[in-house]
């Protein structure tokens, strides 16, 4: 009999997975050869795939639920003034939906966690977040994450697993500069601009000009989204965020102020999100300066000679550097 599942901890087809992995004694895993040896040079161990997904209802309809709110009074009459930025960030109507997609994602990201955790891994490396539409349910998106377990080799745990966009050559070389990732992090913001007379007439007129009213809706949310990620990474003890990918979405909708005679009056919405790992340094001392030993082979005077014919035969040679090199080769020849 199918034991109904509560929503907490791993869903039950997921705690079975994981139970035959550890049974088996082998792993799988999505990383190359390369990243493979890479991940092993510092350290690490794969212990098996990982993967979290959560699929949830998402009213993004602005019109019955406010979320695309412009908050600009002046829409629905002919107004000169200047319409606002509706940015999610500073607590338009919009950040409650974004409140929605980043449960969904910390969702996903907590069920690859205790994956991770089940395998005994330290962490997650490689992960991919996909976000797509639900089949046969346009209101629903389902959030997915996936990427590598990995194990210290030595005997130091850490007291959460750590989870990481980078591959398994980032991953190594991050480490071996002495750093390690923390989490990944999702910064999103929402922005809505309400196409006021200046825009309009800036986007209706004979001369080439930039849209300000455009331009700065754009800025305000990817300055917003970058925020976000910050504040991520400050909360959880970070010292700084590699990125790994930004997207921007730009619609246009009918304004929800307007009514009336002036009911086709419109928005402009823009979505950006950005996704990186936030890292932490564990080297607390310099690292020894690392000497590289380069030994010439063969004679000085023939390489000298040969560099001297070089630059004579050359359309651009330097006449500074063939005199030097000439004045080596004399002094060469006084010492023998």
């Amino acid at each position: 009999m199918t034991v109904p599942w509560s929503g907490g901890g791993l869903p039950p087809v997921a705690a079975e997975r994981m139970a035959e992995v550890r049974q088996s004694g082998t792993w799988t895993s999505a990383l190359s050869t390369g990243e493979f040896a890479s991940v092993r040079s510092v350290g690490f161990e794969p212990v098996g795939q990982v993967m979290g997904s959560a699929v949830f209802q998402i009213a993004r309809s602005g019109r019955y639920w406010g979320y695309h709110d412009c908050l600009f009074n002046g829409a629905g009459y002919y107004s000169y003034g200047e319409a606002p930025i509706a940015v999610s960030g500073n607590g338009a109507p919009s950040q409650a939906l974004v409140g929605v997609f980043d449960q969904a994602r910390r969702t996903a990201l907590g069920r690859m966690t205790q994956e991770c955790q089940a395998l005994g891994g330290d962490g997650v490396v490689a992960a991919q977040l996909t976000m797509q539409p639900f089949p046969s349910a346009p209101n629903c998106l389902e959030f997915k994450v996936i990427g590598t377990a990995v194990r210290a080799q030595g005997d130091v745990r850490p007291r959460h697993p750590f989870t990481c966009h980078l591959d398994g050559q980032g991953f190594a070389k991050l480490v071996g500069a002495g750093w390690v990732p923390a989490e990944l992090l999702v910064g999103m913001s929402i922005g809505v601009r309400h196409n006021d007379y200046r825009t309009q007439s800036q986007l209706y007129s004979w001369q080439n000009q930039e849209v300000t009213g455009w331009s700065n809706l754009i800025h305000a949310i990817r300055s917003d989204a970058r925020r976000q990620l910050q504040r991520q990474a400050s909360r959880l003890g970070g010292d700084g965020v590699i990125m790994a990918s930004g997207d921007l979405q730009v619609w246009e909708e009918s304004c929800i102020r307007a009514t009336g005679s002036n009911s086709e009056q419109r928005d402009h919405v823009a979505e950006a999100t950005m996704i990186g790992t936030s890292i932490a340094r564990f080297r607390t001392t310099a690292a020894a300066p690392r000497t590289l030993s380069v030994m010439p082979l063969g004679k000085r005077g023939d390489r000298l000679r040969q560099r001297l014919d070089a630059i004579a035969s050359s359309p651009y040679g330097d006449r500074d550097q063939y005199r030097r090199l000439l004045g080596e080769l004399q002094d060469l020849g006084d010492q023998g």
